[in-house]
């Protein structure tokens, strides 16, 4: 095991120091010279462009790592002296001046691919509606991939040119931090955010005071202002009750997500839908397209609808120019994964918009929302966005079947006009997941522009240009850095926690950096299988400890609060993680979150995922780690259905039926264990005198060629643009 360096003791040293500094820092004054680094640490946009990152970097690294790479908190923390030597220092004004410069061209230009493919339509915007939006780890307003996807799909909006909006929430007190007990057992913490350390403005009105919006919920005016984050080209919009005009309840509507009753998340989704549409308006938008992210945001159609017959229009009518803008994206498999509320209750919401309403017909509205979904009728979220939506689509070919069997009674319901669910696979922004190591091998290989090129699926032909050589060391120098990550947080948890042995062990401090490293990193929730691995502890043991083929799995991920059996699965786990048969070779890293995120899709050699069958709507970690050299191991579901070409990773199939779910996971794990023994540790060390591991480098190969530019988030957008936006919009409403 790693000593402790004297890095890590001045990193200590710093976090202390800079707690102290928060308590009395509210800004820092910038010198002229690098008056703009304020600007650029306010829009995300340097965090998928290497180049700007660096300038941060070589301002302080120490700050830059012991912040998590947030360089709005740097900017309050950073010394005065640091930064006027800083704007001396002409190796630094030159990376600064450089990034100042692009991002000016990049926000200035006309000339993008949405320009240029639909000309007629440079002036339009797209409103994009999701609970939850995943940009960066410094704004933890986001619980898993929902935000994750919509969190690409802003970035990859931005560098196509979509004029595309967020609108999501700003929840003060974000999704949870993870804490483990000294017992193992989950423990959620709660942290208002500091505005001042993260990249958000509030939004000013005309009158130069904060915008604020009114929606009618019960009987009651419910107010949120508005927060803006730029990310590139695009300006995600966050709705916020916390303000003084509204009660102690309503001001707490909007402080976490997923969290509170039934009937707090009702309220939370007309604020969402209503008051989204209500705060585009005030901001001066007419959207060509509407698009849904899941149905969380439905109300929006109701809203809509409610203009347009205002302004003169019978409902038929509204509800077909609502139809022809609107584009809804669902995924969940499950009928009890849809939101659904008594009629009652949505009325009992919904009654003073309904009063101010004028004649909108009740009775359809309601029957919008209708569906029983088998125990009895309620007001489904999803049946109103698909009843008010013209496109429809699934995340991957599997799950878009799954969806069009499951709601295939409503699809059908207008005859002739009969809807069908498209595909649209998830893909993920390539710049903000690819490790800085392996982009700078591809582009001395594949040229400096490959990164605008990836879509082109020949490119990637090149990979086999690249040395084996040069691709592995690159693969080993990414697992150590994860390593020493995981190693530096574990040493954290007992300086800073005081951690019991047993918990600095699980958090991973015993993990080889040489070994065949598995990860495991997803919401720890039933249907994932995060035990799948566990059935047969004896066997995962002895093929853990092989002392000439050692393996290691690196477990990441949250439970939902209220998920009791997530939490047994991640209690199991860590209890695994401690235990001596498994010789320290299971490791379970706490509070998993962007930042962590990056470190294990970037470092891991392979990367398991064990959904049951058809659950896994698409699934996005995966192909992280194919873009990074880590080969896929999951059963065929969602996205791996499609990408799996036998020569780019391994496919879990233990061919059970599915009717039987113990002969399933009895299957599943035995194949599991089989290609585990048979197939992937001979071959990662099956090593050449040079000690290069030939057959495996060549599915690493495959796996970025087939991967990387089938399975970008440029190439979901680009789909979405000419497959949805482009065929809607005809009649705004």
């Amino acid at each position: 095991m790693e000593t402790p360096t004297l890095e890590f003791f001045y990193w200590t040293l710093r976090l202390v120091a800079q707690k102290a500094m928060e308590q009395s820092s509210n800004s820092i004054l910038l010198p002229d010279r690098i008056g703009q680094l304020g600007r650029l640490a306010h829009n995300l946009w340097w965090s998928w462009h290497e180049d700007v990152r660096e300038v941060f970097r070589q301002l302080d690294y120490s700050l830059w790592r012991s912040t998590s790479h947030n360089p709005v908190r740097m900017l309050r923390l950073i010394p005065a002296e640091r930064l006027a030597s800083a704007a001396r220092d002409p190796k630094f004004l030159d990376a600064y001046d450089q990034a100042v410069a692009k991002l000016n061209r990049e926000l200035a230009t006309n000339e993008t691919w949405w320009s240029q493919r639909f000309p007629g339509r440079s002036a339009g915007t797209i409103a994009y509606f999701c609970a939850e939006f995943a940009l960066h780890q410094s704004l933890p307003i986001y619980a898993g991939g929902l935000g994750v996807l919509a969190g690409d799909l802003a970035k990859a909006a931005s560098d196509l040119g979509v004029p595309l909006i967020g609108i999501g929430f700003m929840y003060p007190q974000g999704y949870f931090h993870q804490k483990l007990s000294a017992l193992g057992w989950q423990e959620e913490i709660y942290e208002n955010l500091n505005w001042d350390n993260v990249a958000v403005e509030p939004v000013l009105g005309a009158d130069g005071n904060r915008l604020s919006v009114a929606i009618p919920l019960g009987c009651r005016n419910v107010h949120v202002v508005v927060w803006r984050i730029r990310v590139g080209r695009v300006a995600v919009y966050l709705l916020d009750t916390d303000v003084e005009d509204n009660d102690p309840m309503d001001r707490e509507l909007s402080a976490r997500l997923y969290g509170g009753t039934r009937e707090t998340r009702l309220q939370q989704e007309i604020i969402l839908g209503v008051g989204g549409v209500r705060v585009v308006r005030a901001l001066g938008y007419d959207p060509i397209v509407w698009h849904l992210n899941e149905g969380h945001s439905a109300f929006t159609g109701f809203e809509r609808i409610r203009e347009i017959v205002e302004r003169g229009g019978t409902f038929d009518a509204a509800l077909d120019q609502v139809r022809k803008s609107s584009v809804f994206t669902t995924h969940t498999p499950v009928p009890a994964g849809h939101d659904a509320f008594p009629f009652e209750l949505v009325e009992a919401h919904i009654e003073q918009w309904l009063n101010n309403s004028g004649d909108l017909p009740r009775n359809e509205l309601f029957a919008l929302g209708h569906y029983d979904a088998g125990g009895g009728a309620m007001f489904n979220m999803t049946a109103l966005a698909l009843r008010t939506a013209h496109a429809v689509n699934g995340v991957s070919r599997v799950n878009a079947e799954v969806i069009q069997r499951m709601w295939e009674p409503l699809l059908n319901e207008n005859g002739e006009n009969a809807c069908d669910v498209k595909t649209v696979n998830n893909g993920v922004h390539i710049s903000t997941w690819i490790a800085p190591d392996m982009a700078k091998l591809l582009a001395r290989y594949f040229g400096k522009d490959w990164l605008e090129n990836h879509h082109d699926i020949a490119l990637w032909d090149k990979v086999f240009a690249i040395p084996d050589e040069e691709l592995w060391n690159v693969r080993e120098a990414q697992r150590r850095y994860m390593i020493r990550f995981l190693r530096e947080r574990a040493r954290q948890l007992w300086v800073e926690e005081g951690a019991s042995a047993a918990q600095v062990v699980a958090s991973g401090t015993l993990i080889d950096p040489a070994a065949l490293t598995i990860g495991f990193a997803r919401r720890m929730t039933a249907y994932k299988r995060p035990e799948l691995i566990f059935r047969d502890p004896d066997r995962l043991a002895r093929i853990l400890n092989e002392p000439r083929c050692p393996v290691q799995i690196i477990f990441a991920g949250k439970a939902h609060p209220a998920d009791h059996a997530g939490k047994h699965y991640l209690h199991e786990i860590y209890l695994r993680a401690t235990d001596p048969a498994f010789g320290g070779r299971i490791a379970f890293v706490e509070d998993y979150d962007l930042h962590v995120a990056h470190f294990l899709v970037q470092g891991c050699d392979l990367w398991l995922n064990t959904p049951r069958k058809p659950m896994e709507a698409s699934g996005t970690s995966g192909m992280k780690a194919s873009i990074n050299g880590g080969l896929h191991f999951s059963a065929g579901d969602g996205w791996w259905e499609e990408g799996y070409r036998g020569d780019n990773g391994w496919i879990i199939e233990g061919g059970a039926s599915d009717e039987d779910e113990s002969a399933t996971d009895a299957a599943d794990a035995d194949a599991l264990y089989r290609i585990l023994e048979e197939e992937i540790v001979p071959m990662f060390y099956d090593r050449d005198g040079g000690g290069i591991p030939r057959r495996w480098l060549y599915k690493v190969k495959q796996a970025i060629r087939t991967v990387t530019p089938r399975f970008s988030a440029c190439r979901m957008v680009k789909q979405y643009a000419e497959a949805m936006y482009a065929r809607q919009g005809t009649d705004r409403g």
